[in-house]
């Protein structure tokens, strides 16, 4: 209990970061390296993976959405136990499964196999990433979250500028699953740093009461300002997986670009969100976190409009229009994260981010399966419709902008305010 205490007093007396909290934000940063990597990896792998398997583009779906509903069950199934534990032991635990789903996805040679291996790394990577987020929420106050939610969703960032071209180089010269190795090496390497060197985070369970975890995750999922919550999350993340599952194959057959200028793309794209990504996070905390999310929200409308609808554009123009794009983006899931954070009480948190990760990938798995249905290939491979989904990503852009509004001004007002003295009294143990 001294460890969270300590940490919970550095973060609260200054705006500087201690050793030992940076150090939380580098791991948690690498951590989810891995887990984004190993999610976003198959989507640009989908002109190699779709040939090397004798799969369909539909087929190629379902192995993207196998993963999503996977992790989308396993946050549910967690949620009631999530709050019962030291966060860094389940972190570890689960870390271990997706390292091992990840090593079965480098061994999988057929349809099936690649289709199972996909859903055993989705079944352990939720929790993983609900874990993460409840250790941030725990060790660090509102008024740093931003910045710590900046440097950890740059790990999207990383994974564009370093994995994604590195593991393209790879699949063209030992083939498509052979970055799944490298992802397994990662993944050791960052679980023997967690287990020697993360100190406990176990402060939460002098809060919870004994109760049965099943009535813990029925009494999560039906707190009012939590369904709030919930709601604004499965919106934001329906948008975010409309067109990311289809990119690839838009901006190659559509927009002109090859194969090999590919890399180029996720390189400066990704450069420049790694960039923006601490600065997005600096202004949510001074500035405010609802008013950057209004600001992500605009260039979002703004940028998609104008993204799915292009049609044979030079390098630069497609990398200009995707880095403006990505900004947009980044300003609403750091600020959001960030403000969302603050809305479960120290003792729910486990659980509600269990939920709330679980929402994420179910929300994602149907929304590529509804982008299957909207999209389809002409026989020159250009892609039709791509622009109907930019429109419904639109829609949901403006109902999470609604909704993120209730959730503002539910952690700002008088309601949720008494949720952070109990943890740091608790911290003094």
């Amino acid at each position: 209990m001294t460890h969270s205490s300590s940490i919970q007093t550095a973060g609260s007396g200054g705006t500087g970061f201690s050793g030992y909290q940076k150090f939380v934000v580098a791991v948690l940063a690498f951590l989810q390296f891995t887990i984004v990597l190993d999610f976003m990896l198959l989507a640009p792998l989908g002109a190699l993976v779709t040939p090397a398997l004798h799969i369909t583009p539909g087929q190629f779906g379902d192995v993207v959405s196998a993963y999503a509903f996977a992790a989308g069950v396993s946050g549910i199934l967690a949620a009631g136990f999530a709050d019962r534990f030291d966060r860094k032991k389940l972190l570890l635990i689960f870390y271990t499964g997706f390292m091992t789903g990840t090593l079965l996805c480098a061994l999988a040679h057929t349809y099936i196999t690649l289709l199972l291996a996909r859903m055993v790394t989705g079944l352990f990577a939720g929790v993983v990433s609900a874990a993460s987020m409840a250790i941030v929420t725990d060790l660090f106050p509102l008024s740093m979250r931003g910045r710590v939610m900046g440097f950890i969703q740059t790990a999207f960032a990383a994974s564009t500028v370093l994995g994604l071209p590195l593991s393209l180089w790879m699949s063209s010269r030992w083939g498509w699953n052979s970055p799944f190795f490298l992802i397994v090496a990662v993944c050791a390497l960052v679980g023997g740093i967690i287990f020697g060197r993360l100190r406990p985070v176990n402060a939460h369970l002098t809060l919870h009461p004994d109760r049965n975890p099943l009535h813990h995750l029925l009494q999560t999922l039906t707190t009012r300002p939590y369904l709030i919550g919930f709601a604004t999350t499965a919106m934001l993340t329906i948008g975010g997986f409309l067109l990311m599952p289809y990119s690839t194959l838009f901006i190659v057959h559509n927009v002109g670009i090859s194969v090999d200028q590919l890399s180029i793309v996720y390189l400066v794209t990704g450069l420049v969100s790694a960039f923006m990504g601490p600065l997005i996070g600096r202004a949510s905390d001074a500035f405010g976190k609802y008013r950057v999310f209004a600001f992500g929200c605009a260039a979002t409308i703004v940028m998609v409009l104008i993204y799915t609808r292009m049609s044979n554009v030079g390098l630069w123009m497609l990398i200009l229009i995707s880095a403006l794009l990505q900004i947009g983006i980044f300003s609403r899931m750091i600020s959001s994260s960030a403000l969302m954070s603050a809305l479960p009480k120290p003792a729910d948190r486990g659980a509600y981010m269990s939920i709330s990760s679980s929402l994420q990938q179910m929300s994602g798995g149907l929304a590529a399966m509804l982008g299957g249905l909207v999209v389809a290939q002409a026989s020159d491979g250009r892609l039709l419709h791509f622009e109907i989904l930019g429109d419904v990503l639109v829609c949901t852009t403006l109902l999470s902008f609604v909704l993120m509004y209730f959730v503002n001004r539910r952690v700002t007002g008088a309601a949720i305010a008494p949720a952070a003295p109990p943890m740091e009294s608790e911290t003094g143990h």
